[in-house]
């Protein structure tokens, strides 16, 4: 029985908690709070104006893009900053002003982070799989909610960031493995061993490179890793999870794409877009990523 897709999309909004917030946004940019600190990133979607234009110039710290790629430089009101702690709910990690615009770490993803608590909350001890898990925000949700997490990066610099937050979030005892490798090969690899997971978190960027020079491109690589996800869940697992960073995708692509995957499972793909919203009763909402997500 194939699932069924919800005819209309979600918007799932992220707002603001303890240690994080966005301010303002305006003029192709985003003023957001990250702790004690104010930030100002590139963020071409905000056509409109500003409401207070001179916090922007008050800003702790700004960056200045210099290509399309999303590398550039920060520039610091005072005495540069390389990282700081960071909290959302349980889970501690360290933000770090990276190269490539973000925080190592993505905030709209918060939206994601409070399903996956909330389901995993109702099942006992489910194995997750999380494919490009990055810094591990979301393993650590997982292992916090109790589940058994299998966490999966190319970049060892980043396993190693996340095996710190794992450290600090005081979750290093949690049953979390940690995996250096190329996502598509380990998926490949896990369906040749018949290994089943409960849930699997999948969240690739739009280009890649794997730890021995695999290149990864989205939108040729995406439906064989998804099908490889699809024959990975057991045969009462409760969720897949896919998130994309991309112009030329959408929700609703997302969503056929895993159906086709999923056709023989049954259960509910919902669809639609994740978004920051301004802090205050009448903020506004900034639309940055799409996703899709099959629930048993």
């Amino acid at each position: 029985m194939s699932p069924r897709l919800n005819p209309l999309p979600e918007t799932l909004i992220t707002r603001a908690w303890a240690d994080y917030a966005l301010l303002d946004s305006g003029g192709g940019q985003k003023l957001e709070r990250y702790g004690p600190h104010t930030v100002v990133r590139p963020e071409p979607q905000c056509f409109w104006s500003p409401r207070d234009p001179l916090a922007f110039d008050q800003a702790t710290a700004v960056f200045d893009p210099t290509d399309e790629d999303e590398s550039g430089r920060w520039r610091f009101a005072g005495k540069p900053i390389d990282s700081f702690p960071l909290a959302w709910r349980d889970v501690r990690f360290t933000s770090r002003f990276t190269p490539f615009r973000h925080l190592a770490f993505f905030p709209e993803q918060a939206a994601n982070w409070e399903w996956l608590d909330a389901r995993i909350g109702s099942l006992h001890k489910p194995r997750i799989l999380n494919l490009f898990g990055y810094t591990g925000v979301a393993s650590l949700a997982c292992a916090a909610a109790g589940a058994e997490v299998t966490h999966v990066d190319a970049s060892k610099k980043s396993v190693a960031w996340a095996r710190e937050n794992a450290e600090l979030s005081g979750l290093a005892d949690r049953p979390i493995r940690w995996i250096v490798e190329d996502a598509r090969k380990y998926a490949a690899r896990e369906v040749r061993r018949g290994v089943k997971y409960d849930g699997i978190i999948l969240d690739p960027p739009k280009y890649g490179r794997g730890p021995t020079g695999e290149v990864w491109r989205l939108f040729e690589d995406l439906p064989g890793l998804l099908g490889d996800c699809a024959a990975l869940l057991s045969d009462d697992a409760s969720f897949l999870l896919l998130n994309a960073y991309a112009a030329r995708i959408s929700g609703l692509s997302l969503a056929h794409m895993m159906a086709e995957a999923m056709a023989d499972r049954g259960g509910t793909i919902d669809w639609g877009e994740l978004a920051l919203a301004e802090d205050g009763p009448d903020g506004r909402a900034i639309g940055l990523s799409f996703f899709a997500r099959w629930s048993a």
